[in-house]
C-alpha cells in the first residue's frame, strides 16, 4: 500500500513537472515585442512623414505607431533605434515572372522552373523589400499554387495568375516561356481555361493580347471577351497585357480590371480615360527596360549601375556583360529613348494626371535583361520622371498595389498590419533613387537575414566561376 502511495505522489510530482516544463516553452514562444525609435517614417497613406517616430511590432504585426516617447511601450520590449533612417512600408509588385531565370548565369529556361530556384526568386524580392509579388502567366504545374499557401523565410509572398491565356506564340516574347500559357484558338476553349484556373483559384485570369510588333496573332475580341466573362462567372478578377488602344477599349467592356503595361501604339483619348475611371481600371505602366528613362552618365551607364545593391545580387559575369552592352551602345552613338514615341511614358504621365489608379509592376524576370528586384526599383524613378511625385510612387508601390492583389495585411504600416517594412539610410522624398539604400528588411515581424542570402549567392557565383 505505502508503494502505492509513493507512486501516486510520484505520478503527481511527474505531471506538475510536465506541466512546468510545457508551459516554459509556450510562454517563451509568446509574441516578442519590439520598439522602433527615432526613423522618419512613412506610413504608405500618402499622409506627412511622421519625423522622430516610434513604432511597436509585436510577433508579426504593428501594434503601436506615433511619435517618439508617446507611445504606451510594454515592459520588456526590445528597443531598436534607427535615428537618421527613413522606414516605409515593404513594396508589394503586381507584375512578376518568377521561376525561369537562373540568375547566376542570366541564362531563361524551363529546366529552371523548380522549387528551390522558385524560392531563391522570392528571397531575391524579399532582400530589395518587396513582401508580396504577383506572377503573371506561366506558372507551370502545381508550384506556384503550393508556394502560394505557405509563409517561407526571408521569402517573398506568392500570388499567382497560374497559366495565363493567349494565342499561340503570342505569349511572352520570351523563347523559353513563349509556349507555356494556355494556347487559345476559340471563345470555347478560352473558357474552359478559365474553368480551369477557378479549380485552382487563380488570383487572376490573365489575358496576352499582342501581336508583338505584328509578328503573332493575337486573340479575336470573341475570344477575349468569352475569358473575361467566364472569369466574372467563375468569380475572378482578369487582367490583360495589352498594346493597343483599341484592345484596351474592348477589355475594359469586357469586364477586364487591370492592365500590365500601359497603352503602346497612341496616346489615350477621353473616351478611354472615361471608361477608365468609370470601371476603376488600374495600370502597371512597366515603363522601362534597364536603362531606359534612367539617368545616363557620360560614360554611357546609369546612375545605378555602380552601386552596391548591383553588386550584392547580381553575379559579377552578368555585370560585366552588361558594361559591355553599354559600351557598345555609347561607342555606336546610341541614346536611350530613341526611336518610336514613347507613348507608354506619355500614356502614364496622363492617366496619373486624369486620377486612373497606376501601381508598381516590376516585370521581374520576364526575360534575361530584367535583373530581379532591381527592375521594380528602377520602375520607381521611370514613373516619377512620368508625373509621379515620390509620395504617390511609394503609394502607389505599397498601399494601393496591395489593395489590388487584395492583401489587405500589407502596405502600410499601421496599427493591426503585418510588419513589412524597409528601413533606408536616405529619404527617397528627397530623391525616390533613395529606395535602393536598404539598411534593413523586416518581413512579417522578422529581420530578413540579406547577410546569409548575399553569402549564398556570393558561393553559388564562385562556383560557376570555376566550373
Amino acid at each position: 500500500m505505502r508503494r502505492l502511495k509513493l507512486s501516486s505522489r510520484g505520478l503527481l510530482f511527474a505531471a506538475l513537472c510536465f506541466v512546468t516544463a510545457y508551459s516554459s516553452p509556450v510562454a517563451a514562444q509568446a509574441p516578442a515585442v519590439t520598439v522602433f525609435e527615432g526613423a522618419r517614417l512613412i506610413t504608405g497613406d500618402g499622409s506627412a512623414p511622421i519625423e522622430d517616430a516610434a513604432f511597436i511590432v509585436e510577433g508579426n504585426r504593428f501594434t503601436q505607431i506615433g511619435r517618439k516617447g508617446q507611445l504606451t511601450v510594454p515592459a520588456g520590449a526590445a528597443r531598436i533605434d534607427l535615428t537618421g533612417k527613413t522606414v516605409m512600408p515593404a513594396i508589394v509588385d503586381a507584375h512578376g515572372h518568377p521561376g525561369f531565370l537562373d540568375a547566376v548565369t542570366g541564362k531563361m529556361s524551363k529546366v529552371n522552373f523548380t522549387r528551390e530556384n522558385y524560392i531563391d526568386h522570392l528571397q531575391r524580392y524579399a532582400y530589395h523589400g518587396v513582401a508580396a509579388v504577383l506572377s503573371t502567366g506561366t506558372d507551370m504545374g502545381e508550384l506556384a499554387y503550393q508556394l502560394r499557401a505557405e509563409v517561407i523565410p526571408n521569402a517573398a509572398l506568392i500570388r499567382t495568375v497560374g497559366l495565363g491565356l493567349a494565342y499561340p506564340g503570342s505569349g511572352p516574347a520570351d523563347a523559353s516561356r513563349n509556349d507555356v500559357p494556355s494556347a487559345i484558338t476559340s471563345p470555347a476553349e478560352a473558357r474552359k481555361a478559365v474553368q480551369e484556373l477557378a479549380r485552382h483559384k487563380a488570383d487572376f485570369v490573365k489575358i496576352w493580347v499582342d501581336t508583338r510588333n505584328g509578328t503573332r496573332t493575337k486573340l479575336s475580341p470573341e475570344m477575349f471577351t468569352a475569358a473575361a466573362d467566364e472569369a466574372t462567372k467563375q468569380g475572378l478578377r482578369s487582367i490583360a497585357h495589352v498594346f493597343d488602344l483599341a484592345d484596351a477599349k474592348l477589355l475594359v467592356k469586357a469586364g477586364v480590371e487591370g492592365f500590365l503595361h500601359s497603352i503602346r501604339d497612341q496616346e489615350v483619348d477621353d473616351e478611354f480615360i472615361k471608361l477608365a475611371k468609370e470601371r476603376n481600371v488600374w495600370f502597371t505602366p512597366n515603363l522601362g527596360g534597364i536603362n531606359r528613362l534612367s539617368l545616363i552618365r557620360e560614360n554611357g551607364t546609369p546612375a545605378w549601375f555602380d552601386e552596391p545593391l548591383v553588386r550584392e545580387t547580381i553575379a559579377p559575369a552578368l555585370v560585366r556583360e552588361r558594361a559591355q552592352v553599354y559600351e557598345s551602345r555609347k561607342r555606336a552613338g546610341a541614346a536611350p529613348g530613341t526611336g518610336r514615341p514613347a507613348f507608354d511614358a506619355i500614356n502614364t504621365r496622363k492617366l496619373h494626371a486624369a486620377g486612373v489608379r497606376e501601381i508598381l509592376g516590376g516585370d521581374s524576370a520576364g526575360d534575361e535583361r530584367r535583373w530581379l528586384g532591381l527592375h521594380g526599383f528602377l520602375e520607381f524613378e521611370n514613373m516619377v520622371a512620368a508625373g509621379f511625385t515620390p509620395m504617390e510612387m511609394i503609394v502607389a508601390a505599397t498601399r494601393d498595389s496591395a489593395q489590388v492583389l487584395k492583401l489587405d495585411q500589407l502596405g502600410m504600416v499601421a496599427a493591426g498590419k503585418s510588419a513589412d517594412f524597409i528601413v533606408l539610410d536616405a529619404n527617397p522624398l528627397d530623391n525616390v533613387a533613395n529606395v535602393r539604400k536598404i539598411n534593413k528588411v523586416y518581413l512579417r515581424g522578422q529581420e530578413v537575414d540579406r547577410a546569409g542570402l548575399r553569402a549564398k549567392w556570393q558561393a553559388q557565383w564562385r562556383a560557376k566561376a570555376q566550373l
